[in-house]
């Protein structure tokens, strides 16, 4: 699964992706870039 990562301005691949509901119950997944480690969200996925 892929997001974009706001630091290298490009979809990466999520590197330890993590299934989390937000707060309006809507699932998202969250985990971190594989090149820079920075913390990359994406909304709606399953």
């Amino acid at each position: 699964m892929e997001a974009y990562c706001v630091k290298c301005r490009s979809k990466r691949e999520i590197k330890n992706p993590e299934k989390i509901t937000m707060k309006n119950g809507k699932p998202a997944t969250q985990g971190t870039c594989p090149s820079c480690g920075t913390k990359v969200f994406r909304i709606g996925a399953a």
